[in-house]
């Protein structure tokens, strides 16, 4: 073996030391666009400038040029990757949030039932047209929804406080605030999917392109037209968080030299557009649109006549062939019945019927389309689970797994927090939802343009979401352990420690590996 492949990396001394200094460098970059940013990143594999020479010779029109040429014409989807933007979503209803988020390759945070109080949010008004009728109903019901809720939250509260003393080492506001968080927890369940929120997300050019075209093709306008203002935010100038300080700057430089000040505007102040080249194609995609209406179709078929049947919390389903994993799973986010019901169904249709299925979901793919969600099957653990809307919105965030969700109904009926029979209010609150329950009904079959999707704005976050997570042993086991701490909500913590239950139950000698918390165990409510 020669001494050059044993010999260390070449070192640069540093004239002030006489310590080696290591040749490789590493350094943060800040102040880059993102499109140039991944433009310089690309570069790496075409050219051998460093990322500093390269940014030095990037403008924004080469940058344009390169992604029109390597990005759109030779495909190279994966510089879009290398591209960040950050956007903020605000005043969105909550039904809109829910589907904004559900993108597996996507940060962010949303606003918190639990810390924030939602009295005075507002809410979303789908467009009736010119049916009157139909948004009196949806405005009395929401209204009143929102005023139980903040009647709930208070009520809750004084419950909260009276079986709950206050330690002496804990100091007044601390107190109220975290049983105000407690009370909050369970007044949410009357929040209407219409409440307005807000959220911010931080995801590559690459997945934004492919959230936009998805939320282009939704069933609901609201989505849709947030499709339209997301592509917008990103090929249009973005906010400057410093705009007021620099402009301040540069009108003290103008001061001093007209010239000089001119020349500082133009620096500091130009226009920055997050992703104009990567997002700008971004349209509704044929081929979810198409696959949902066959899907749908072929759903209605196959279980004509059937009831939804009885389905647990949790359901830890058998282990299938992958034709029927797959026929069942396209069919299940377009309908609300089990995935056990269901794939009783497509097991007793035959094999010609499965295939027909799966060429349904394949038959409008582009070659530029991703396959459907639905076709990322074969994991170990799948789990159907029917849980109320707000428990499911914390669910959602775990993104390692594969979710395919079933669309917001009143079919599955509502859950009652136990401290609300507690308090002495379950009375009030049933009504509330059963009022709520039947002008959803009513609202659905008022027979306006998306009459169905309008009314689902009134259904409160207490109504039951069916959802199936795939995932492996690992996720299986995280989701159980961070899910059943004491400071979950219980929702939440029931589906988790549901989970570990249906898993030790399958797999005993694999249950000492979970560190779950016992759910059955009381909670100290003034730890979080």
């Amino acid at each position: 073996m020669s001494d050059a492949i044993l010999s260390e990396p070449p070192t640069l001394k540093d004239s002030s030391s006489d310590e080696p200094k290591p040749s490789v460098e590493v350094f943060a970059v800040y102040g880059v666009e993102p499109e140039i940013q991944a433009y310089a990143m690309a570069k790496y594999s075409r050219s051998a400038l460093s990322m500093k020479e390269a940014l030095r010779e990037i403008t924004q029109q080469k940058a344009e040029k390169f992604l029109n040429t390597f990005y759109f014409q030779y495909g190279h989807r994966s510089i879009a990757d290398l591209a960040h933007i950050a956007l903020a979503i605000e005043r969105l209803s909550i039904l809109a949030a829910i589907i904004i988020v559900d993108e597996q390759r996507w940060d962010g945070q949303e606003r918190s039932t639990r810390y924030q109080d939602f009295k005075k949010s507002g809410y979303y008004t789908p467009d009736f047209g010119e049916d009157g009728g139909a948004r009196a109903l949806y405005r009395e019901t929401v209204n009143r929804l929102f005023a139980d809720y903040e009647r709930l939250s208070e009520t809750m509260f004084e419950y909260l406080r009276g079986i709950t003393p206050k330690p002496a080492d804990m100091k007044p506001d601390a107190y109220e605030r975290t049983l105000r968080a407690r009370a909050f927890d369970i007044s949410r369940y009357l929040l209407p999917l219409a409440t307005n929120t807000s959220l911010g997300e931080i995801v590559n050019a690459r997945t934004l392109e492919t959230q936009v075209a998805h939320l282009l093709s939704h069933t609901h306008k609201e989505v849709r037209d947030l499709g339209g203002l997301l592509k917008r935010a990103a090929t249009s100038p973005a906010y400057n968080a410093n705009e007021e300080s620099l402009r301040a700057l540069v009108e003290e430089i103008r001061a001093i030299s007209p010239e000089l000040g001119d020349r500082a505007e133009r620096e500091l102040l130009r226009e920055v557009k997050a992703a104009p080249t990567l997002v700008k194609y971004a349209d509704p995609n044929v081929y979810e649109i198409e696959t949902r209406r066959e899907m749908r179709q072929a759903a209605a078929e196959l279980m004509r006549g059937a009831e939804i049947a009885p389905a647990p919390l949790v359901d830890l389903l058998d282990e299938d062939s992958l034709e029927v994993e797959l026929a069942t799973t396209l069919l299940y986010g377009h309908c609300h019945f089990s995935y056990r019901q269901l794939r009783q169904a497509v097991e007793a249709a035959g094999e010609a019927r499965r295939r027909e299925i799966i060429e349904l979901g394949l038959r409008h793919r582009s070659k530029h389309d991703e396959m459907l969600r639905a076709f990322s099957a074969g994991q170990q653990f799948r789990f159907d689970i029917l849980m109320d809307i707000g428990g499911f919105r914390d669910m959602h965030r775990h993104r390692r797994c594969v979710q395919i969700m079933q669309e917001f109904t009143t079919a599955h009926g509502f859950d009652t927090p136990p401290e609300v029979e507690a308090a002495g209010v379950r009375g009030e609150y049933e009504s509330a939802m059963k009022r709520a329950e039947a002008a959803v009904r009513s609202l659905a079959a008022s027979g306006g343009e998306e009459a169905g999707q309008n009314a689902q704005y009134a259904i409160p976050l207490a109504f039951r979401k069916r959802t199936l997570f795939k995932m492996d042993f690992a996720e299986a086991v995280y989701i159980s352990e961070l899910r059943t701490t004491p400071a979950g909500h219980a929702s939440y913590r029931n589906v988790a420690y549901a989970m570990y239950e249906a898993v030790a139950a399958r797999y005993p000698a694999l249950a000492k590996y979970f560190r779950v918390t016992d759910v059955r165990e009381p909670v100290d409510l003034l730890k979080r």
